[in-house]
């Protein structure tokens, strides 16, 4: 089925596997800064509001950047910010749409708390505030699911950070660096490449009919999250995630128990930049559990730094989950259920 140009043609009919493919393309976004003066005040915590991919961006940051941004980082998932936000804080708001309801509540109370403020968005209200006020922001590109513009927020995320002197720009450029690489990678899974040859689509077929479970590890735990949200949005499909060494302190004992017959597919996401014991465990784990959960699929991050190997899976779990998505019979770009609930809540 999956190398049927035809049925791809039929269930992907907006193009998301082509969309996947040229995602390597946004690493060359030219960033501008758009009011981007400030009064250079100290900056002693930074906090990131944002939900799904938006929050995945800032998840990507914070692990790659852990041994060099020297103050407290968080990643904010909810309506309210933290009480300790001063003005001393860096709010950076994102939403591509620009219309989140909890990134805006955030962008409220930073604005009460008269926090140090920034703004990523494609439009909506967040880019009419950014406008109107002078905030500081950086408008991405529009057009794409939130979920395929991930690498678009990461470089606005840099630029941000960089603008406010917390990170060098060259960590921009090092996001840069990795285009030509990851365009020749990311062809590997296209469309026209026969299963036989292809990684992507051979994952998909291991994977359907089941509840995939991704694990990852410390440096690999956000891409983990994005294969779940890949999963949930473009294949509608079911899946969880967790990290590596926590998982070994309690969900390792829930594998162990009944039924012996699970229906669930299991990815430990591994990167070798990762620490030995880390690694080690699991290696250790999946053999401990063996004959009472499927055997785990290790997926090798490629890439010889840190944001390659992020970048590589961060593109794969979009092709994987997408040939899922055709195998399940769906067409992996609308996500209506989501959009009627955001239409009840408002």
């Amino acid at each position: 089925m999956l190398d049927d140009v035809n049925v791809l043609r039929q269930r992907d009919p907006e193009g998301a596997l082509a969309i996947a493919g040229l995602q390597y393309q946004q690493t060359s976004l030219k960033v501008s800064v758009l009011d981007s003066g400030h009064d250079n005040r100290t900056i002693t915590d930074i906090v990131v509001a944002g939900m799904g991919g938006s929050a995945l961006a800032a998840l990507l940051v914070k692990t790659w950047f852990r041994g060099e941004v020297t103050v407290p980082f968080e990643v904010v998932r909810t309506y309210d910010l933290p009480a300790y936000v001063s003005r001393n804080t860096l709010v950076i708001v994102s939403s591509y749409s620009g219309n989140t309801e909890e990134t805006i509540s955030c962008l409220d109370q930073a604005g009460a708390k008269g926090a140090q403020m920034a703004i990523i968005a494609a439009g909506g209200k967040l880019m009419e505030y950014a406008k109107n006020y002078h905030v500081a922001h950086v408008p991405l590109p529009s057009g794409l699911q939130p979920r395929m513009a991930v690498i678009y927020n990461l470089c606005a995320l840099v630029s941000l950070l960089s603008n406010f002197g917390v990170v060098s720009r060259d960590k921009l450029d090092e996001i840069v660096s990795t285009s030509d690489w990851l365009e020749s990678e990311t062809a590997k899974w296209a469309a026209e490449v026969p299963t036989t040859a292809n990684y992507a689509k051979r994952l998909a077929l291991s994977a359907v009919g089941k509840t995939a479970v991704f694990y990852g590890g410390t440096l690999t735990a956000p891409v983990a999250y994005k294969w779940k949200i890949s999963w949930n949005e473009n294949a509608k499909n079911v899946s969880f995630w967790n990290e590596l060494p926590e998982f070994n302190h309690n969900e390792f004992m829930g594998w162990t128990s009944h039924p012996v017959e699970k229906p669930y597919a299991v990815f430990d996401i591994i990167s070798n930049l990762e620490h030995p014991q880390i690694l080690k465990r699991f290696e250790v784990s999946d053999r401990l559990l063996s004959g009472q959960r499927p055997k785990s699929t290790t997926i090798n991050l490629e890439g010889n730094t840190l944001i390659e190997q992020m970048l590589w899976g961060s593109i794969l779990a979009d092709f994987v989950s997408i040939y899922l998505a055709i195998l399940n019979g769906v067409d992996p770009t609308p996500v209506p259920l989501i959009e009627k609930l955001k239409q009840e809540l408002a």
